[in-house]
């Protein structure tokens, strides 16, 4: 066992059982001769002080009051970017606010794991199926779950990820917590009924020494949707409450499949292989002694991270560390939908395609709300970038950067906003901090725009009707893929692609397409011109005149004009592609 967590190139230990990791950070502790304060809680409605936008200290909850040059918040809270009275957000923004896809209310959206429609048949919400008036099951909202796309103040379920075991001698069976209340899983019973049953053990990740590491898996799991949307604000008193209700929700659904007569045998039978391991977590009983905080409040701070520099359709400042794990939310609500089933919503996974950069004014308040604050956790991000963002090697990344940034703030007597970002970078990356990444993108059929001569302007800036297929299947392309029509609804799809010249001259205006023998051999291009439109044929069955661009012709194009490129599917005879738009002044 174990033998998928070491990378055998590199030696390097990648999963590793909780009681070793927590012995690696005690020896840093030992070894570096560390003061560690802990179990110290800060006093959030009186223990911060401020002088002219500055922390000058802190005090705690027991009275120790700590004075410093520079404080990072690294809670997954944000308790002192609050307390400091630095804006933050808690929930969805709106996809509008900051110009996404991805974030908001995400009704009909099906993703790939924790939805209801993995299951063979609807299930119903209802304490007699099919009947609203008999009441509704435990843990599912009444609430009318939103309008696509808006903003809310719900965030992403949170859960105990547990250490478990299946070895006879290290294993103690799942207790019946306090509190058990069976009717609390009945949604689970449907879900097994409608055909679901041992994926529940999906991720029962295994790690050395017959252990696991287990996460939230299935349309009903370890997720506790919908019962954490008061912990971010919540007083210390009401996050000890939330957290205790999710640890008996999460132990009395242990219990349950163990136990319960009406859980299919097959899975009871696995259910029973495992327990909680004798040798972890000693010092509480055997369970993970922290809630798995996915998500609380996030800084609204010097520039806000959103999907959109995630997927490099907006290029990133100054940045001070990668991330790359898939822009990914878990449920945060489960309703009724409107044909009267059960739904879970709020599910995500998109890909970041390819590692991202972080910028370094996501690490920092703004300027007139406090100079010599950082926040590397509860960084300044979206609800759906924070998705990606929120793994713990990338906080260690950014933890990092702001150590070393507030150390040049102190030596230089600035405020953090005022860190000179190439003094900052050489540091960093003398440290061996990797701010940047050159590889090849969409395994090498994507040209960077960065790469490219004149202006050029990505399907992803388009404005488009229709074309709502992606693909990277044919190359070359610009970006990470290119759009199409799926060769349907002939006249209903356009894509305008449009930027402003700030330089007058003559200019190839140029579309970009991979070719393929399912083209449409007639696609209409329009060029708005100061003299009128002129519509060209495009023949996207053959090969571009400029790989990866075909030239559409050359035009005269004044300073300051905007100039305008529309395609559309009207009349043509196969798959309509969308993929860029270049202009390149050629006198």
């Amino acid at each position: 066992q174990g033998t998928k967590a070491m990378d055998g190139e590199n030696r390097t230990m990648w999963v590793f059982e909780p009681s070793v990791a927590q012995k690696v950070f005690e020896d840093y502790v030992t070894e570096f001769d560390l003061t560690v304060h802990r179990d110290e809680w800060l006093d959030r409605e009186n223990g911060v002080k401020l002088e002219d936008g500055r922390i000058v200290s802190i005090t705690t909850l027991s009275g120790k009051t700590f004075t410093g040059t520079m404080f990072l918040d690294t809670t997954y809270e944000g308790d002192l970017i609050a307390a400091a009275g630095v804006d933050y957000h808690v929930g969805r923004e709106a996809n509008s606010e900051y110009g996404e896809t991805w974030n908001g209310v995400q009704t009909g959206v099906d993703h790939h794991r924790h939805h209801f429609q993995v299951l063979d048949k609807p299930v119903s919400p209802y304490v007699i199926p099919g009947d609203p008036s008999s009441g509704v099951l435990a843990r599912i909202s009444t609430e009318p779950p939103g309008e696509y796309g808006s903003g809310d103040h719900r965030v992403q379920a949170y859960c105990f990820r547990m250490c478990l075991t299946n070895h006879p001698e290290n294993r103690i069976p799942f207790p019946k917590p306090d509190g058990y209340d069976p009717k609390q899983y009945e949604l689970l019973i449907r879900c097994f009924e409608a055909g679901w049953g041992m994926e529940l053990f999906n991720k029962f990740d295994i790690i050395p020494n017959h252990k696991t590491d287990t996460n939230n898996h299935g349309p009903f799991s370890f997720d506790n949707i919908g019962y954490n949307y008061e912990y971010p604000e919540a007083s210390y008193e009401e996050r000890r409450e939330i957290i205790k209700e999710h640890e008996t929700y999460q132990k009395g659904l242990l219990y349950f499949v163990a136990t319960d007569p009406r859980v299919p045998k097959d899975v009871q039978e696995e259910m029973n292989t495992w327990g909680l391991p004798k040798d972890e977590f000693t010092e509480s009983g055997n369970w993970s002694h922290q809630l798995y905080i996915r998500e609380a409040r996030r800084m609204i701070g010097d520039f806000v991270m959103t999907e959109n520099e995630l997927r490099k359709v907006k290029p990133t400042p100054d940045s001070v560390g990668m991330g790359s794990y898939a822009i990914d939310s878990h449920n945060t609500q489960r309703h009724i939908d409107e044909n009267g089933h059960v739904q879970n919503e709020g599910d995500i996974g998109v890909s970041t395609r390819g590692p991202y950069e972080i910028a370094y004014g996501s690490l920092v308040p703004k300027r007139e709300q406090c100079t010599n604050l950082f926040a590397p956790v509860c960084v300044s991000s979206t609800h759906i970038a924070f998705g990606s963002i929120r793994m713990e090697p990338v906080f260690m990344i950014l933890g990092q950067s702001a150590a070393t940034a507030a150390v040049m703030a102190i030596d230089g007597d600035l405020d953090v906003q005022d860190v000179p970002y190439e003094d900052l970078k050489a540091r960093l990356l003398e440290d061996g901090q990797v701010l940047h990444y050159d590889g090849p993108i969409a395994g090498g059929k994507g040209k960077a725009v960065s790469e490219l001569e004149g202006i050029v302007v990505d399907d992803e800036r388009a404005e488009l009707t229709g074309f709502a297929k992606t693909s990277a299947s044919n190359g070359p392309f610009v970006g990470f893929g290119y759009r199409h029509d799926d060769n349907k609804d002939k006249g209903s799809s356009s894509a305008v692609f449009s930027t402003t010249i700030n330089e007058a001259g003559t200019y190839s205006i140029r579309v970009a397409y991979p070719k393929n023998s399912n083209r449409a051999s007639h696609v209409p291009v329009t060029v708005q011109t100061p003299e009128g439109t002129i519509t060209k044929i495009l023949n996207q069955k053959e090969a571009p005149s400029h790989e990866p661009f075909h030239e559409i012709g050359t035009f005269t194009i004044g300073a300051g004009e905007v100039s305008t490129v529309t395609i559309s599917n009207e009349g043509t005879d196969g798959h309509v592609i969308i993929d860029a738009v270049q202009w390149l002044k050629t006198e």
